[in-house]
């Protein structure tokens, strides 16, 4: 049950990723549900093991101390739960949160008015940190640090910084690519928490609190039907879920076994795998008309009718996760797991030759 925002490249293609029943990205309907489900304390929140553990230790002190708790950063893919992990931080201190995004902050003002704003104790949570302005991130650095920022008052060579106090808040900082955060903000934090994609048996679990919930009855086999299916995520989880929870209704006695889930599933075009139309038809185009490659990035996207930046940043990184797809210096190539997956041969293989083996040393 655990989520974030993260923003997407926007299409008008056949396969938009803003309509993708497996993006990560959370819409209106995702926001309103997943209220209702987020975890409200570290023990009630499904998965991330390594990251809870030293998370609890950091809080524990904390409050054993009397003090507020070091600034953390969460880095992972949208949908892993750096959102909600704000927000039980915020929980177990004690503390109410404040919550807004690196875009909004264009200028070191903006950040100066929340910043000045804070009570004491107050978790301030900046999601996508590391798209916060260049000003905005250098006034960061003393506020994190000093707990106290320079108000510029006046222009030119009249200008004078007055400085100005801060209490004693926590910063959580979110972020998909903490390679973008500059080395002396990444060092500002007292703990950088690592979000791993979900096992399936993790997934099971947020599936069946889920269900509980939602008043959804489910068996064990659907729910690893749906875990199956889900990406690593639980934001995709939970969204496949009311997906199937409907399809039960409608098609069946609103159980969700493991048959209906699969039934489900494929009606809203998720095989087996989690792959949907997108991704498919982006190996459908890489085996159909290019031999399995190699191939550049922008004559694919052609074939697939969608922008150079949708197929690379919405559909190639699930597919390279799953050994599907390589990136080459020479193109993108299918691997012997894609032609598997869609049931088609090499055409080198079926002709008796190597087929595409020596592209990865097997």
């Amino acid at each position: 049950m655990n989520w974030d925002d993260e923003s997407a490249p926007e299409t008008d293609g056949p396969y938009a990723a803003g309509d993708r029943l497996v993006g990560s990205l959370a819409d209106g309907e995702d926001q309103a549900v997943e209220a209702a489900l987020r975890p409200k304390d570290l023990d009630e929140f499904v998965g991330q093991e390594r990251v809870r553990e030293q998370l609890d230790l950091v809080l524990r002190a904390a409050r054993q101390r009397g003090a507020t708790a070091d600034h953390v950063l969460l880095s992972g893919a949208p949908g892993l739960g750096k959102t909600t992990l704000s927000m039980i931080i915020a929980a177990e201190m004690g503390a109410p949160i404040r919550i807004t995004s690196g875009p909004a902050i264009q200028h070191a003002g903006d950040l100066a008015a929340i910043l000045s704003s804070l009570t004491e104790g107050e978790v301030l949570f900046l999601d996508e940190i590391h798209r916060m302005s260049r000003p905005a991130e250098e006034m960061l650095y003393m506020a994190m640090e000093d707990f106290r920022v320079d108000v510029i008052v006046g222009k030119g060579p009249g200008a004078t910084a007055i400085p100005l106090e801060l209490p004693p808040f926590t910063l959580v900082g979110a972020t998909t690519r903490a390679g973008l955060l500059p080395p002396p903000l990444r060092d500002r934090f007292g703990f950088t928490g690592h979000m791993e994609f979900y096992a399936p048996a993790e997934l099971q679990r947020v599936i069946h609190r889920s269900a509980r919930l939602l008043d959804v009855e489910i068996e064990g086999e659907g729910a690893a039907e749906i875990a199956g299916r889900s990406r690593g995520t639980p934001r995709i989880a939970n969204r496949l879920l009311r997906r199937v929870r409907d399809y039960a209704q409608v098609k069946a006695d609103g159980v969700v076994t493991r048959e209906i889930a699969a039934q489900a599933l494929n009606v809203y075009e998720v095989d087996g795998r989690g792959l949907d139309r997108l991704d498919r038809a982006v190996l459908t185009a890489l085996l159909g008309l290019f031999g399995g490659g190699p191939v550049g990035l922008s004559t694919l996207a052609v074939a697939v009718g969608e922008e150079r930046e949708t197929v690379e940043e919405v559909a190639e990184p699930f597919l390279v996760r799953e050994g599907l797809l390589a990136r080459t210096p020479r193109g993108r190539v299918a691997t012997p797991a894609a032609w598997a997956h869609l049931g088609m041969v090499p055409p080198q293989q079926a002709a008796g030759g190597p087929g595409q083996q020596g592209l990865f040393g097997g």
